[in-house]
């Protein structure tokens, strides 16, 4: 490929100002100074007992040991396997360890829970969750994501509690053994409590509890018709104290925005996946949430919906709401809260503020007075589009903006923002299918035809979230620039009454899995092509996979065994059972006209034919953000493409999952990329000062702690969505001789 000026499309940071070549023209991206640091954070967070390092989630450690000085001579200190180095293909290891008494407690890819020396990363013991009497309704195919544990004690009584599946377990934090007082046998089963039909029920939390005195929290990954009420537990016990319906029931305050009256009845999701923050001072817990079901379609939920796409402040005893504030207004483009709010005590306009910030997959950052939900910068309702070609669909006119900090990721893709780093027939190729897309923003109307998604599904910020630095008042985020297109389809019955299993099949496949894997049953990204996976599974294990869910799948419990017959004959591919009669539900065999339902035909990234972004760079960056004034410090991009370096292009930024830590120490320590390394990076500039290569992508946020007078940095290194390596191993760092 040759590389003209033209194709010189890339970022440049040179003498701390971030350059950007645009059309042959360069642009400065603003840089600004330091706020001024006035945090006492002495004897303030020196451990990493909860994830995220400290219940604000702020990724801060008052730790200096490793500085911008020595920061280059870091070396592996030790590696743990966490399945005994299975070579097998495991899900990313998504978890943040938290260390307790020189412990560190982890999950393994298969939710093996793990104590082990943090000085030394040898193993004390491991808890397998399929082995536990408590966990005999989790099936070893369950969702395989666990982004961290949460430590309790009173006492002697020493525990951790985590999520596998459907159920929340009590360990001894000693003996790796079940508290048999919690729960039942150890283990309480979180289908109870969400007033529903439990066999019809799919949660399985991805995200860390929060624990608060004698009360841990939860909502967590839930399926289409589960809802994802946020829910107390007792600690000791296992006994739900309190539920908030974040689909409000009748007489409770928000039900009067949903248009149709009984959505609290079936609606799902409006979960909290992404887990939590808390204000131990003022006992208010603090969530993120994200849309109702569907992810893409209103016409079944009308209404601005709250408390869908919401900030919430909620008081940690009793359960009832303090304030709210909705980012989104009737969330048709599946843009969910994907990270906990951040919790700062910042200088606002000469005075000490405590202040929750909330990124978003927007790219946008709402900042607000804790104690009241005021906004510390203006928030603006701007028009949006509202001319959508769906039957049925009614989107909100107005939706919120905040005035400052600006947006952290671009919001529109135009032609002029295309890819010209390839050959002139892959350009033209994106140029071409560009022109068929609708592309206005990031609250253009989805479409049949193709609506741009852009900061694309995952992002702008993902559930990785920032960091923030107390002592300077900046806001350290990572950041997709990735564009997603969209393609409704209307969920049809079949023109006839479905006599048989295949006429059944397909239209549950169109309803349920398309927008998964896709029409042709090719998946993409995080879902697999399921094409030929009749080799593989007969038809009772593929009904019961459809039961139990499996790494990013969930369970579809809500489907009766005649439906889970007819998508298994289709998509196995068994004739014999496709000639089978249908014997299920009415609406999949009724011939009356339904009212109109959409879905998308899946998640499809918009690239180039060598399968870069179609979009021009940066394909991924960091960002310092100064939340005293909503000004830039710098931005860079990060990750890099190895070949195009090679090249001559300038490092372009990747696609990146999993969050960053901020020191004292003047660093900030992330994995994240798709290029599997490891940086440590000047927080004061944004230049890289030590890289690594690990053993798979660390998609992951590193924790930070010191064991006897030496200091840590650690990350689990699973492997990720892009395919290349996948690994079992934690990989600890340190100076050595120390």
């Amino acid at each position: 490929m040759k590389v003209s000026k033209k194709h010189l499309l890339g970022l440049l940071v040179l003498s701390g100002v971030l350059l950007a070549y645009k059309n042959d023209k360069i642009r400065s991206i603003s840089i600004s100074s330091y706020g001024t640091a006035f945090a006492d954070t002495a004897g303030k967070y020196k451990s990493w007992k909860v994830t995220g390092g400290s219940r604000e989630n702020i990724k801060y450690a008052n730790l200096r040991q490793i500085d911008t000085t020595n920061v280059g001579k870091l070396e592996v200190a030790w590696v743990y396997h966490s399945e005994n180095n299975d070579k097998s293909r495991f899900g990313s290891i998504q978890c943040n360890p938290i260390i307790i008494n020189n412990v560190l407690y982890g999950v393994s890819p298969k939710l093996k829970l793990f104590a082990i020396d943090a000085a030394t990363g040898k193993e004390k013991w491991h808890f397998d969750p399929a082995d536990s009497i408590a966990n005999k309704t989790w099936h070893r195919n369950s969702v395989n994501m666990n982004r961290g544990v949460a430590y309790w004690e009173e006492g002697a009584d020493k525990r951790i509690i985590y999520t596998v599946g459907p159920i929340a377990f009590a360990v001894n934090a000693i003996t790796g053994k079940l508290v048999s007082s919690f729960g039942k046998d150890g283990g309480i089963d979180l289908r109870k409590g969400l007033g529903r039909d439990e066999s019809k029920i799919f949660i399985a939390p991805t995200s860390p509890v929060m624990i608060f005195k004698n009360l841990f929290f939860l909502s967590g990954y839930v399926g289409e018709e589960t809802p994802g009420y946020i829910r107390a537990f007792d600690v000791k016990t296992g006994q739900q104290k309190w539920v908030f319906h974040t689909i409000p029931h009748p007489g409770e305050p928000g039900y009067e925005t949903w248009e149709d009256k009984t959505a609290y009845k079936r609606m799902g999701s409006t979960n909290s996946w992404s887990g939590f923050s808390l204000d131990e001072k003022r006992g208010l817990l603090f969530a993120g949430t994200g849309n109702p079901t569907n992810d893409f379609y209103g016409g079944d939920r009308l209404g601005k919906g709250l408390y869908a796409n919401s900030v919430l402040a909620i008081d940690a005893v009793s359960g009832k709401l303090k304030w709210h504030f909705q980012t989104v207004h009737h969330d048709v483009w599946d843009m969910d809260i994907s990270s906990p709010p951040i919790l700062a005590t910042i200088s606002h306009n000469g005075k000490k503020v405590d202040a929750v910030a909330q990124t978003t997959k927007t790219g946008l950052i709402f900042v607000f007075e804790r104690a009241t939900g005021k906004p510390l910068f203006p928030i603006v309702e701007r028009k949006v589009m509202t001319n959508t070609p769906i039957p049925g669909e009614k989107l909100w006119p107005t939706q919120p903006f905040p005035v400052l900090p600006k947006p952290f990721a671009r919001q529109i893709l135009t032609e002029n923002d295309l890819n010209t780093l390839v050959s002139d027939s892959s350009y033209q190729d994106i140029k071409r299918r560009f022109k068929t897309y609708r592309s206005q923003g990031i609250y253009t109307p989805p479409t049949k035809e193709g609506t741009i998604i852009f900061p694309g599904y995952d992002g702008g910020g993902e559930w990785g979230g920032p960091a923030f630095d107390p002592e300077s008042n900046i806001l350290y985020v990572n950041a997709n620039e990735m564009a997603w297109v969209l393609n409704l389809i209307e969920n049809e019955a079949p023109k006839t009454a479905a006599r048989t299993n295949l006429e059944a099949g397909a239209a549950l496949y169109n309803k349920h899995c398309m927008v998964c894997h896709g029409p042709e049953r090719l998946g993409a990204g995080d879902y697999p092509s399921i094409v030929g996976v009749g080799k593989k599974y007969n038809l009772n294990q593929f009904t019961e996979l459809l039961s139990t869910g499996r790494r990013m799948m969930p369970g579809f419990n809500h489907l009766t065994k005649e439906e889970k017959t007819a998508i298994g004959s289709f998509i196995l591919d068994l004739k014999s059972e496709q000639e089978k009669p249908y014997t299920g539900p009415s609406d999949v065999k009724s011939t009356k006209k339904a009212k109109p339902s959409f879905g998308s035909t899946g998640y499809n990234k918009f690239l180039t034919k060598e399968g870069y972004p179609a979009i021009s760079p940066p394909w991924g960056t960091l960002n310092a953000i100064n939340l005293q004034t909503g000004k830039y410090v710098w931005k860079v991009p990060f990750g890099e493409f190895e070949e195009l370096k090679k090249k001559g292009i300038p490092t372009t930024g990747r696609e990146n999952y999993g969050g960053p830590v901020v020191t004292s120490g003047g660093l900030i320590f992330i994995g994240a990329t798709a290029d599997g390394k490891f940086r440590a990076i000047n927080k004061k500039n944004g230049k890289i000062l030590f890289e690594t290569d690990l053993p798979a992508p660390g998609v992951a946020t590193p924790a930070v702690y010191e064991v006897a007078g030496k200091q840590f940095v650690v990350i689990a290194c699973g492997g990720s969505k892009w395919g290349g390596n996948s690994s079992d191993a934690y990989v600890a760092f340190a100076l050595p001789g120390k």
